[in-house]
């Protein structure tokens, strides 16, 4: 189980999140978004943040057949980085009404409250290093915190499909992809099925299966480059074994 404080991250990623876009240019274009400038990916995180809390708050048991919150929008986009900050004051409240245990709805693995503190985290942190990279600035994330992200993402994607329709084509007969930190702990198996994909026990246990290929980088760049942020053809990132079954995966594990 993670030992990062989610609670205390998500507060601390929004903070820098605002940091960078504040007295920023809120038309710059972000490349990580097509289409998006900086004013819609700040729309949109805090827009999450605010939906997430709304579930909690509610304690939520089944699958939401609305997505529709009070945002209090800022009528000046200007004031969207202070509306961000207040989406994490409203988060954190949300937090404290809910024990993390408690269970709950979610779409993923963790049918649990801290599903959504956990993704919650990962949605902001990805978006703040959006927002960097728009402004040609090189995101710096904390080593567990990445690692923490790619068991986050590696466990929940086998239940994307929809809201990721393209994982559906994540079918192989029965080949396996290692993800690796070269910085420190955290490997991950990945077996693709013909029904299907999902985690394997962890890639250096005794008994793991061999790796049909391996994809091999710091934390934080495994992170960029699951969440398409990174290219696997970058300097940091080391890939070996069956090049096409990469292809397939990279092709079609758009989050």
């Amino acid at each position: 189980m993670s030992t990062v404080d989610h609670h205390a991250a998500v507060a601390a990623e929004t903070a820098r999140f605002v940091e960078t876009v504040k007295g920023a240019d809120l038309a710059t274009p972000v490349p990580t978004c097509p289409d998006w400038a900086l004013s819609d990916l700040i729309r949109h995180a805090g827009s999450v943040q605010r939906w997430f809390s709304v579930l909690l708050r509610q304690r939520l048991q089944e699958r939401p057949t609305s997505r529709d919150v009070e945002l209090k929008l800022p009528a000046d986009p200007q004031g969207l980085p202070d509306w961000l900050t207040d989406s994490a004051a409203e988060a954190a409240a949300a937090f404290g009404s809910i024990e993390p245990d408690a269970p709950m709805w979610a779409w993923g693995a963790d049918q649990h409250a801290r599903f959504w503190a956990r993704r919650m985290l990962f949605e902001t942190l990805v978006h703040r290093a959006d927002a960097e990279l728009a402004l040609c600035i090189s995101p710096v994330i904390d080593r567990q915190l990445a690692a923490d992200g790619v068991d986050e993402f590696l466990v929940n994607l086998p239940f994307a499909v929809f809201f990721a329709p393209g994982t559906a084509e994540l079918r192989a007969d029965d080949r396996v992809i290692r993800f690796s930190c070269t910085d420190g702990d955290g490997d991950w198996a990945v077996r693709l099925r013909p029904d299907g994909f999902g985690l394997e026990p962890a890639a250096t246990a005794p008994d793991a299966a061999p790796a049909d290929a391996t994809v091999q980088a710091p934390a934080a760049d495994l992170l960029l480059l699951l969440y398409g942020r990174l290219d696997r053809t970058a300097a940091t990132v080391r890939t070996s074994g069956d090049q096409g079954l990469l292809d397939l995966w990279f092709a079609h594990s758009a989050f």
